[in-house]
């Protein structure tokens, strides 16, 4: 597959100062400042209403900015048509139109711009041969897969040549299965066309295996950006680290810490050691085995559960690990950690 931007060069996004507001209250979106690199993958993540899919929106142009700018390529678009701007975006519905073809459904926006039919139908094959459904042009949405679906949204994307491709959410109708399927392939057609592409989503999962660049918000605000490995192994505040999961958030002596749950140790209480770097004893909750995994819930007596300190702990352990020395759910057991284990958070 030729790089899209051997036709059209992809180019980076930059946010300045970039608001939203409905009304009175608190902005949807509250200045936001960010740049994604020239041919990256950036997934904009967060819980639902964190202003992720309105930043998405207002790249687009299908929602207007109550402040700030958006530039492509140096060069400002905050207030172009959406046609106009250089972007595409893909919808979680993928929005096909029930009674055309694929071909003329990735045919259609050329139609609409006055292009020849042999024209148009010549390109939208082409596109559809890239995204492996050249065999399937004739068909209607109907007589196609979710995943074939999408692959024919994703062409109808492509066929205007947009610097930057945009989408929201456009995984979160398929079935479990075929959304890992369906992200390989989403980054598979990334890196061959070499565009920028910026998707939002709210799992972490799904951004940790897609991104070059990870954007989590929350309350319309960027709490952290960086690569997903950063972000996982070091979040800035107790709202990334619970948000991520995998890590414990715990109030220690020196401040609020986080441990990741496959840095943690379990010992009876029999076996506790007092030479443990850092240690507290904790009650056995709930006991899950997940395959080549246990994970292990476990309560602190000594933390009410209405504290805002983490009273509920979890502890990843190996199948063979936990084979070696099982737990059940009442037992009393020392949790600890290692000194390089603990993350400080900001708050």
């Amino acid at each position: 597959m030729a790089p899209m931007n051997a036709m059209n060069p992809s180019a980076a996004i930059e946010v300045v100062g970039l608001t939203k507001r409905y009304g009175p209250g608190k902005p949807a979106v509250d200045n936001i400042s960010l740049r994604i690199a020239s041919g990256s993958y950036c997934c904009l993540l967060g819980p639902s209403g964190c202003g992720k899919s309105t930043t998405l929106r207002m790249i687009a142009g299908h929602e207007s900015a109550s402040a700030g700018d958006i530039l492509l390529e140096n060069r400002n678009i905050t207030d172009l048509p959406a046609a106009a701007r250089g972007t595409a975006m893909m919808f979680q519905s993928f929005a096909l139109f029930p009674h055309l073809s694929a071909l003329d459904n990735v045919a259609f926006s050329l139609k609409m711009k006055g292009v020849d039919k042999a024209s148009r139908q010549a390109q939208a094959q082409d596109l559809l041969q890239r995204v492996a459904m050249g065999h399937l042009v004739d068909r209607k949405p109907a007589e196609l897969s979710g995943g074939q679906q999408q692959r024919v949204a994703l062409a109808r994307a492509l066929i205007t040549q947009p610097r930057v491709l945009l989408l929201d959410e456009p995984l979160s109708a398929l079935d479990p299965f075929l959304r890992i399927q369906m992200r390989a392939e989403l980054r598979r057609w990334q890196k061959e066309l070499g565009l920028t592409f910026i998707h939002v989503t709210h799992s972490q999962e799904e951004a940790m295996a897609l991104a070059d660049t990870m954007v989590v918000m929350n309350h319309g605000v960027i709490e952290q950006m960086g690569s997903p490995h950063e972000i996982y192994r070091r979040p800035v505040n107790e709202f990334v680290a619970r948000f991520m999961g995998g890590h414990n958030v715990m109030e220690t002596p020196a401040g609020k810490i986080c441990v990741r749950t496959d840095h943690m140790l379990v010992t009876p209480a029999a076996a506790a050691t007092a030479d443990a770097p850092h240690s507290r004893m904790a009650v056995v909750t709930d006991v899950e085995y997940q395959g080549t995994y246990v994970l292990i819930g476990l309560q602190d007596p000594d933390t009410p559960r209405s504290a805002n300190t983490t009273a509920e702990i979890s502890v990843m352990l190996s199948e063979a690990t936990y084979a070696q020395q099982p737990h059940a759910v009442g037992q009393t057991v020392q949790l600890s950690w290692a000194n390089d284990a603990a993350h400080p958070l900001s708050h």
